[in-house]
């Protein structure tokens, strides 16, 4: 095998492999390295248990910038046609929001069962998010982060520039108690949409700062955009296309390749070292490993100035959140007054929410080091709709929870509050689901610790950096580094979740690590 490459992607995720595609394509000789068994990262599909298929951490295609999806190759990849998305609840004999993927009917649902205020409601917050979304830059591919003043000036009048001044300084219950005040009619649908935030922080919903969350959250790109998908095969069908465009392109992917320093010299990149000590020249690197570990462990010190690694090392890692899989032996059967919940249609995703005061709670619960006493859970059954994912008449299924105690319990050990955790995720979709427990066949539990050994996410956080403002916009590094403080090494680029376009199956930080290098080349 060879050691000399025109450029070196550092791991394999969706990131990853998009830039390393696009710099192939390119005629860029590329090598695209990961430490781990196989591609994906985050955005795979994993065979856990014989037989059983589960997406491991990311599940959903999210709406992606035209050119991106164009440039990849992502508009021919099968979907699954799916007429509800989710279905949220609070799991108190309440109406469930149905979530269809249909407009008009998603409209007529809400206007039926919750009430015009819960249509007016949702019309006000999707107004609200258009300037924070611009201001964000979410889904602008190519385009560096935004100072404050060009946020700012996304505003095109005062409500605009208000809108924005919520995102940066307020919470998620500010916003909610504008637009859907009503607190019990509109409970389930207030608490998806704290859920929708506070998953990517580590903040509570009536936490100033939060309001970021769910601006970023409720981004969508243009109209000629490619709405959110979900994949047969689960999500790790995206990246196995990625994976064959860039080796069908003559790229080279090398897996359980650990890579231990970038290599400098005189001020540019040189290559990569690997653990096992060899080394592999390249004029590029990209790194899609999160922006702090790339230059607080990979790069020699003496390479750069002592203020650009600080700023680096202050990223907010705090992962909170229980993940667990199961394998179970049929479909599960809902009682009263969720029976409506037995429908097929109804099961690829189901949230068992809390009033953004309850997960406030919960999330101040979890900060003494206490697990959640009625933790928040995503139930996602992906097997109902894509049954190759389970052996026949099984079923595959995965609940994501919040918040897991990170911050230090004297009174339990890690593992301890794991189980206790687990043990009350559970219990909780068996109020709803009375079989649940019982068709258990087999399960495992994934802790942020886990999820950071396994996948290289510092502190299990998939964002590589939680939304919070002081993480945004400027202060979220692009390719070659903050805008207002490049990191001074020619030929490195930064490329991951963590960098401007931020976390969510997008693309976008890959792609536009890509288009910084063929900037840099001419």
């Amino acid at each position: 095998m060879s050691d000399s490459f025109d450029a070196i992607v550092i791991g394999a995720g969706h990131n990853g492999l998009a830039a390393a595609a696009l710099l192939q394509r390119a005629g860029l000789r590329t090598l695209c390295l990961d430490a781990k068994l196989y591609a994906g990262g985050m955005a795979s599909t994993v065979e856990l248990f014989d037989g059983y298929h589960f997406e491991i951490a990311g599940s959903l295609q999210f709406p992606t910038s035209a050119v991106v999806s164009r440039e990849l190759g992502l508009d021919a990849l099968p979907c699954i046609d799916v007429d509800v998305m989710s279905v949220s609840l609070r799991g108190i004999g309440d109406d469930p929001v149905v979530y269809y993927t249909d407009p008009m009917k998603l409209l007529s649902h809400l206007n039926e069962v919750h009430g015009a205020e819960a249509v007016n409601g949702m019309a006000g917050l999707m107004a609200w998010s258009q300037a924070p979304t611009r201001a964000l830059g979410r889904f602008e591919a190519g385009l560096p982060p935004k100072t404050l003043d060009e946020m700012y000036a996304c505003a095109t009048n005062e409500f605009e520039r208000a809108a924005i001044t919520d995102m940066l300084f307020g919470s998620v219950t500010d916003v909610l108690d504008r637009y859907l005040p009503d607190a019990e009619k509109h409970g389930a649908l207030r608490g998806m949409l704290s859920f929708l935030a506070v998953n990517t922080t580590y903040r509570g919903p009536a936490t100033p700062g939060s309001a970021a969350a769910l601006a970023f959250g409720l981004a969508v790109p243009d109209e000629n955009a490619v709405l959110m998908k979900k994949l047969r095969g689960g999500i790790g069908a995206l990246t196995a296309h990625l994976r064959d465009m860039l080796i069908d392109g003559g790229g080279e992917l090398r897996l359980r390749s650990k890579v231990e320093q970038i290599r400098t010299a005189a001020g540019r990149v040189a290559g990569v070292r690997l653990a096992d000590g060899s080394e592999l020249s390249a004029s590029v690197v990209v790194s899609a490993l999160s922006p702090d570990t790339t230059v607080t462990q990979l790069l020699d010190p003496v390479a750069l100035p002592g203020d650009v690694r600080d700023r680096f090392a202050r990223t907010d890692h705090r992962g909170s959140y229980l993940q667990m899989h199961f394998a179970l032996d049929g479909l599960l059967t809902f009682a009263d007054p969720y029976t409506m919940l037995n429908d097929p249609e109804m099961q690829s995703a189901i949230g068992i929410f809390n009033t953004p005061e309850e997960l406030q709670e919960q999330w101040e619960q979890s900060r003494r080091g206490d697990v959640p006493t009625d933790p928040a859970i995503a139930l996602q059954m992906p097997s109902v709709q894509d049954p190759d994912l389970a052996p026949p008449g099984k079923h595959a299924v995965s609940a994501f929870s919040l918040w897991f105690p990170v911050e230090g319990n004297a009174r339990a050990s890690y593992g301890d509050l794991k189980v206790e955790m687990g043990r009350r995720v559970i219990d909780k979709i068996t109020r709803l689901a009375p079989d649940f427990e019982q068709r258990i066949i087999r399960h495992t539990t994934f802790t942020p610790k886990h999820m950071s050994t396994m996948f290289g996410a510092p502190g299990g956080d998939y964002c590589h950096g939680l939304i919070h403002p002081e993480q945004m916009g400027p202060n979220r590094p692009g390719p070659k580094g903050f805008v207002d403080q490049p990191i001074p090494i020619d030929g490195l680029y930064l490329g991951s979740a963590g960098c401007h376009g931020g976390p969510g199956i997008t693309f976008i930080p890959g792609y536009n690590a890509a288009q910084a290098v063929f900037a840099d080349a001419g």
